[in-house]
Order: C-alpha cells, then structure tokens, then sequence
C-alpha cells in the first residue's frame, strides 16, 4: 500500500492514507506528501450496534462474526470515524485493503450520505485463511466468508492479487467473476535494487563458503516454519548450510525450542524484523516460503528481482502463480519437509540462472501495478461521477 501511495502521489494525485491506528514498523515510511489519517475506535457495544444497523438486510449472517463475536475486529470499531472522515473531506475513490478494512470501508459507503466509490483489494485465500485451525475456533473468521459474499457485490470494484485469490473469490466464496479484476502487487523498482547492493550488518553473509538458506515472514503458524526447521535439519546432515529467519511474532520461542531440539540451533539465526531484507536476499544463496497458504507472497517476488533463487510450497495462494508452474523455482507440497530439503539442495547445486530470476521479476514492476490500479480507480470514479451529475 505504501508504494501504492507513493507510485499514485508520483502521478500528480492527492493521497490521504486512512489508517485504524498509527503505529508499526512501517510507520516511518509513508511517502512525504501522503496526508496521514488516523480514525478513532468506539467502544465495542456501541460499534456491534453500528454494524448492524449498517446491514440489517444481513444481520442473521453478521451474528457470530461481528454482534456476538467475544472478540470484534478492531477495523469495524472505525466505522462513526471513517464515515466522519468520508463525510468532512469527500474523496473521490477509496481503496481499502485486507478482509476486514474491505467490510468497514463497504459498510461506511452504505452508512454515508456521499456515497464514495469503494475498490476493495483481497490479500489472501480468504476460505482457506478461516479454516485454518488457528482462525476457523474464532467466531469472527470462521463466519466471515458469508458476510464478505454478501457485503463484496456492494464494492464498485473487487481487486485480487493473484489468479488463485480471484478463483477463491468466486469458486469458493461465491463472488461474481466479472466483478472481480486480478492485479499483482507492485513490487519491483530501482528503490528495491538499490536497497539490495547494501551490504547487511551480519557475519554470515560474509564469504565464508557456507551457503546460507534464507526465510521472511511473521513468525505464525501461517508460515509454516517448523516444516522449514525439519527441511534445514536434513539438509545440515548433508552438507554444512545456515539458516537466517527474518521477522518476529509470537512463535519465536517454540521455534527457538525446536531448534534446540533438532540440534540446528548454533546455525539458526532470527535477528527479528529488518528495515531491508534485499539486501540479505541479494546474498543468499537459497530463499525459501514453508507457507501453509498465501495470498500474493511478496518475498518471493523480491527474491526473484534480488537474483536469489526460490524454493517454494506450492500453497493456496500466488506462489505457483508468480513461479510459472515451477519454471522460475521449486514447488513443494505445504509440510513436506522431505521434499522441501530435497528442492534446497538441488537449488544449492544447481542454482536457477540470475537472468531468469530478474526476467521473471518485470512481470510484477511497481510501475505496470500503478498504471492498473489507478485505471481501476480512475474508471470507479468517473462511473460515480457520473450517475450523481
């Protein structure tokens, strides 16, 4: 979304980044001249009342997920400020993206009296997400699939992020093809490349002849990485390697614990979240995604424009999507350590060619992203305009 903001602002439009709450690792870097919004919450009686009365056509569907949920998302207590908001400064188009902003900005549109165009954008295997185990025992996501197929035919336009995400939509959820528009995230530019010829504060990407396996993500069950854990034990009895696991979340001490437990632990490094990961994918010699499923992964895009080779599960999601089939890096089936171990190895052998990698990385350029979402955004606005002049 930020390079989003930045590509729109690059193209002479006004941008106000509208956020639930201020706070992040990202906060730092929203693009100078972006106006920041932050909305206010309401207490949680009073915003399971809103959201009701913003679809009572619905309100049987939104009983467990939102009016009875024990616990309410945090996106849907904005609804009185995201519609003060949309009232007072009247945007011309909105984008909103992940499940639950998506339903917040959907049913502000409804609540408001400007009627603002709305382009929601889904991130991820939305069936798959709410049945995991971790989400499918929570009340608001193992219900959510019917509030979003009833809510989503109100958006002006239905982004996703990959063919995969777009065939979940409408085979699984139960959205109307032709209202949904399949967009990759942009990804590659010159600020990626640059940011990759820095050289990381870390002694393992040093020459020291001893390849070392890359991973990036939150540290979930989405992740996957105890399979990842299990592949790097098997390739470490084959061959001196070492494992770097950039990012941070709540598993971090199981994982450090499975480590002990395989023996990996002295080759195991989680240094936690890094302002730049091109840098150490430019130097790794394999990276790989044990995810369980995906939406659009953007680590494997930057990987691919970083020159690194990939190993992949061939998950829900965009992986297989973004590696053509296999042709631009290995697909391995979601918690098969085995055959994860296997496609690393043969990686580490026989290394992808460079060339290949940066080719297929253009196909997810941050300029052809721009150009499409605002061709979107563009035409959502000028329909609206004109059936209310």
């Amino acid at each position: 979304m930020l390079t989003l903001v930045a590509g729109f602002l690059a193209r002479g439009r006004h941008v106000d980044l509208v956020l639930c709450q201020a706070k992040g690792a990202y906060l730092g870097e929203i693009p100078s001249g972006a106006t920041m919004v932050e909305l206010s919450a309401t207490g949680g009686l009073m915003t399971r009342v809103l959201a009701a009365a913003s679809n009572p056509a619905d309100f049987l569907a939104l009983l467990r997920p939102v009016v009875l949920a024990p616990k309410i998302a945090p996106e849907i207590a904005r609804i009185r400020s995201l519609q003060h908001y949309i009232e007072a400064h009247r945007p011309d188009v909105m984008l909103s993206a992940l499940t639950y902003a998506n339903l917040l900005s959907i049913w502000t549109k409804r609540r408001s009296r400007t009627g603002v165009p709305v382009v929601v954008s889904e991130r991820i295997a939305l069936s798959t997400y709410c049945k995991a185990p971790s989400n499918y025992r929570k009340w608001r996501w193992r219900y959510l699939p019917e509030v979003v197929r009833r809510t989503y035919p109100d958006a002006n336009a239905v982004v996703a992020v990959s063919r995969q995400v777009e065939d979940d939509l409408a085979d699984e959820i139960g959205l109307p093809r032709d209202r949904i528009t399949t967009i990759y995230n942009p990804v590659v530019d010159d600020a990626l490349r640059d940011r990759a010829q820095q050289v990381p504060d870390h002694l393992w990407f040093a020459d020291t002849g001893i390849p070392v396996i890359l991973a990036v993500g939150r540290l979930t069950e989405q992740k996957d990485f105890p399979t990842l854990l299990q592949a790097f034990a098997r390739i470490r009895a084959r061959q001196p390697a070492r494992l770097v696991i950039l990012g941070e979340g709540r598993l971090r001490d199981a994982l450090r614990q499975q480590a002990d437990a395989l023996g990996i632990a002295d080759d195991v490094d989680m240094p936690g979240f890094v302002e730049n990961p091109f840098q150490y994918m430019a130097r790794a010699a394999v990276l790989v995604l044990p995810s369980l499923y995906e939406g659009l992964p953007g680590v494997l895009i930057q990987a691919l424009a970083c020159a690194c080779p990939v190993v992949s599960t061939d998950c829900p999601g965009g992986s297989r999507e973004i590696l053509a089939d296999g042709q631009y890096g290995a697909l391995v089936p979601v918690g098969d350590a085995d055959a994860m171990a296997r496609a690393v190895l043969d990686e580490l052998e026989n290394p992808t060619a460079s060339d290949a990698l940066l080719h297929r990385a253009e196909a997810f350029s941050v300029e052809r992203g721009v150009d499409n979402y605002l061709a979107l955004l563009d035409s959502a606005a000028a329909t609206h305009a004109a059936a209310h002049n």
